[in-house]
């Protein structure tokens, strides 16, 4: 289950029991919340019996981001061992997808960019790190193990395995994820 796995990358990074991390972290909240009502999004029941429970899903979503600073449509697409380093300030579109073991930062958007044939939102592979504050944008994408600098804006590919800064962001190193992510 991704949830389970969303769990242990908590409990790896703070040495603290899962029971603690779910009670303390608001980046666990907003995934619970996402996890289940995406469940619901992608399962086969039948419709008369789906969107009423997406309606309330909205609804429980939107406390969420009010509670946390945490925006996660059930309609985003991310994998397993997803972590939230700080809550606030966090939009994730609702077409994103993003790859497991991912880690985002407080203040991150991943959100919809860019003109005519350019216009989209990206796709983000595997042990991606995203630092503070960074907006990445636009039909991009994200290769796995790239670093994303804090503060960073990202508007174009960033290949696998490098690490981009600054705005709009440009590679600075071949230096990949491994130190950032457990």
């Amino acid at each position: 289950m991704k949830f389970s796995k969303d769990i242990k990358r908590y409990t790896d990074y703070s040495g603290k029991p899962a029971i603690i991390m779910l009670l303390t972290q608001q980046g666990l909240w907003a995934l619970l919340q996402y996890r289940f009502f995406n469940w619901i999004y992608t399962s086969s029941l039948p419709k008369i019996l789906k969107w009423p429970i997406l309606g309330i899903g909205v609804l429980k979503l939107k406390g969420i981001e009010v509670l946390t600073g945490i925006t996660i449509p059930y309609s985003a697409t991310i994998g397993e061992g997803f972590y939230i380093g700080h809550h606030s300030g966090i939009i994730i579109n609702a077409g994103a997808i993003i790859g497991k073991n991912c880690n985002i930062s407080q203040g991150v958007t991943i959100g919809v960019s860019g003109r005519g044939d350019k216009r989209g939102i990206p796709v983000i592979g595997d042990y991606v790190y995203i630092g503070a504050n960074a907006t990445v944008a636009g039909k991009i994408n994200i290769g796995d193990k790239a670093v994303i600098g804090a503060n960073s804006l990202v508007v174009t590919d960033v290949a696998a395995g490098t690490t981009v800064v600054g705005v709009p962001a440009v590679k600075v190193s071949n230096n990949d994820s491994a130190d950032y992510i457990l």
